[in-house]
């Protein structure tokens, strides 16, 4: 255990010797101006998710909110540190966008097909309960691609369905709604490919998710990769 805490605490030191000096004027403003990020993120806490570099943000842009397997719970249900985060961010820091984050290979959303393997786990089985929808969904889904002869990966039709869900589940929040109703925030759902580093997005009220083109992408490619989904 203290090997692992000598690693972490050599990574501080090259932070402070070598990324610091770099951008000591941004973390100068940063700490005397009060936080003003454009975007709420809700992200799983899976240790290969790092929002600020999927995002290419700068300090100060992103208030990101993590747990296991992007959940967010209806509004009453389970009230507690997502739903105080997401109220803070929407009523306090005004942000103008939520995005929900899943990511293929999540271990939350496999332990939605695999119960058993939470089952010595009884407050991870609580928290997943926000999700048990998602999974019917994704079954039925999944179900009629492949009685239609389309290919069809369960897993990756669940974390699609389960971010759908929690967007469904976020706006149910009284700050949320009231924010959306004026007109000054928006929401979004995310699919992030840990692998290859793609995103797929989809807007609030769709069903499907886009890909962001690359930038070495050409107009006529991007149609065609959007034209597969």
């Amino acid at each position: 255990m203290d090997e692992i805490l000598e690693q972490l605490k050599a990574g501080v030191r090259r932070f402070q010797a070598e990324v610091y000096p770099r951008q000591a004027a941004v973390y100068e403003q940063a700490a005397v101006e009060k936080q003003s990020p454009h975007t709420l993120f809700i992200a799983c806490a899976d240790s290969r998710i790092d929002p600020v570099a999927i995002t290419n943000s700068s300090t100060g842009q992103i208030f990101v909110a993590r747990n296991i397997g992007n959940l967010v719970p209806a509004y009453g249900e389970m009230l507690g540190g997502v739903s105080a985060v997401i109220e803070f961010a929407v009523g306090s820091l005004g942000v103008q966008h939520i995005v929900i984050c899943g990511h293929l290979h999540c271990g939350a959303m496999q332990a939605l097909l695999e119960p058993q393997s939470i089952e010595k786990m009884p407050t991870v089985q609580r928290w997943m309960h926000n999700a048990h929808a998602a999974l019917s969904v994704a079954e039925i889904v999944h179900q009629r691609a492949v009685q239609n002869g389309v290919d069809s990966n369960l897993m990756e039709v669940l974390t699609e369905q389960n971010v759908l869900l929690q967007m469904r589940h976020l706006k149910t929040h009284p700050s949320v709604a009231g924010a959306m109703a004026q007109g000054r925030l928006s929401i979004s759902g995310w699919i992030y490919n840990i692998g290859t580093g793609e995103v797929r997005i989809a807007s609030d009220g769709q069903s499907g998710f886009e890909p962001i083109a690359s930038p070495a992408s050409s107009p006529a490619s991007s149609h065609a990769v959007a034209g597969r989904h």
